[in-house]
């Protein structure tokens, strides 16, 4: 095997692209930031990738430390991979960067991946207009499951369940999608039934599910 391919640039931009610049390795960096996850569910994510280039990129992200694998051990015998603290260091940039990209043409192919769809409330919070909300929410979406947490005037989102949530939102893929995507609106949703929230919080549940009529697709 070569030498790692390097800008040899000492600029911090050309030694960050020297770490996660080669394609599908930011995309990698996405799939993990909710929290761990298995090969195969990487793979699911990243349907464009074939299973070798996703393979290297995770050898390339390990190396360089922004990626960890670990065994769960007997009896599964599964690892998992998940973003060091370092590599969690990337979130505000890749949030931003899906702001950014989502004034970019739209490929005419293509879904938009689950935790795309979750990490576009972060990508359309306004702190401003919450920073005296403490809650924790559960999301449903499909059989997927998330933990939303909003206190002090930040939005924080990981993949699994809520010990114990303040509202539970409950939706459809395809409901969450057509909101991000601007072809219907949370209250359309609502109306139908797509989209159920429930609990002691459940309006500020609401107010924070339709910040995706402003969101951005991460």
């Amino acid at each position: 095997m070569g030498e790692p391919r390097s800008y040899g640039d000492p600029c911090g931009v050309a030694r960050s692209l020297d770490v996660v610049g080669e394609r599908w390795a930011l995309l990698v960096v996405r799939e993990l930031l909710l929290g761990p996850k298995r090969f195969s569910d990487l793979l699911g994510g990243l349907p464009g990738a074939s299973p070798n280039v996703v393979s290297q990129r995770l050898r390339d992200l390990i190396s360089h430390g922004v990626v960890v694998r670990r065994e769960l051990g007997p009896p599964t015998r599964v690892h998992l991979y998940e973003l060091s603290e370092w590599g969690y260091g990337l979130e505000p940039a890749i949030v931003h960067f899906g702001r950014w990209g989502s004034q970019a043409p739209r490929p005419d192919r293509g879904v938009l991946g689950i935790d795309s769809l979750v990490l576009s409330f972060k990508a359309a919070f306004d702190g401003s207009i919450a920073h005296d909300v403490t809650a924790t929410y559960e999301l449903h979406v499909d059989d997927h499951v998330f933990t939303l947490e909003l206190a002090e005037g930040a939005l924080h989102a990981r993949r699994g369940s809520a010990s114990s949530p303040d509202a539970t939102i409950t939706t459809t893929r395809e409901a969450l999608t057509a909101v991000v995507e601007g072809e219907r609106t949370v209250a359309d949703v609502l109306d139908v039934g797509a989209l159920t929230v429930t609990g002691g919080q459940a309006a500020s549940a609401v107010a924070v599910v339709s910040l995706l009529q402003r969101a951005r697709r991460a």
